[in-house]
């Protein structure tokens, strides 16, 4: 479904990315894990088009999306729920949603996804003409992947959704990831709590300055004394 060929993105002359490769295969749940600094977000935001490749490819689908605009990226079928969340804070939480719908014309669908998201997400319900900066953190998370979820995504690019995050909402938001990857949507994640992500995903990527260092299934580089080591505290 996603393939990265030998991306290098760059900050000025400094590269943050330098020749990472990695595949999402349709219905996957696949994270990336790795040091604050080593190159996650970074990749996100290549794929999404926030930021432009020096060289490589990326494909979705089969069609071309290295360096095309990030409306582009999304009419593509490409949600990205980012680190922080990142609502719009001035605006409503129905104006957010609707945001996340921006560039659907299927008005009556829209409708009725969000009716949906409602049952998922109850307390967005009980908010909706509530000013989105005036959310707890975990509403405003729910929010964020609600958002993402209206313009009907078949790849969501999750940016750390625990953190920040109560323990018990982080095991809530988790579940959420799982639910949304089991009914049908392909997921690529970041996630900080390494053991957590391994455990969930299917296949996981290792990050360490830029480069993929390791890859192979979750419970593979959960069994890995090295990995082990350096980012589960064993």
């Amino acid at each position: 479904m996603l393939k990265l060929d030998g991306i290098t993105v760059c900050y000025g002359q400094i590269p943050a990315l330098r020749r990472v490769s990695l595949t999402v295969e349709e219905g996957e749940l696949v994270t990336l894990i790795g040091a604050n600094g080593a190159g996650k977000t970074t990749t996100l935001r290549a794929i999404s088009g926030l930021l432009p490749l020096t060289e490589g490819s990326i494909t979705f689908r089969g069609q071309s999306i290295g360096g095309a605009a990030p409306r582009v990226v999304l009419g593509q079928g490409i949600a990205h729920c980012p680190e922080g969340r990142r609502v719009f804070p001035q605006l409503s939480v129905r104006e957010n949603l609707e945001m996340g719908a921006y560039l659907r014309r299927d008005h009556a669908a829209v409708k009725s996804d969000m009716e949906r998201l409602f049952h998922r997400f109850p307390r967005l319900q009980e908010r909706l003409q509530q000013a989105a900066g005036t959310l707890s953190g975990g509403e405003q998370q729910m929010l964020a992947i609600a958002r993402a979820l209206m313009s009907r995504p078949k790849l969501v690019l999750f940016d750390e959704p625990s953190l920040g995050l109560a323990p018990n909402l982080v095991e809530q938001t988790f579940a959420i990831v799982s639910d949304i990857r089991r009914e049908g949507t392909t997921v690529l994640m970041v996630e900080q709590n390494a053991y957590a992500a391994l455990d969930m995903c299917d296949r996981a990527y290792l990050l360490e300055s830029g480069q993929v260092v390791q890859h192979g299934t979750g419970q593979a580089l959960l069994a890995n004394e090295s990995i082990q080591k350096a980012y589960l505290g064993a």
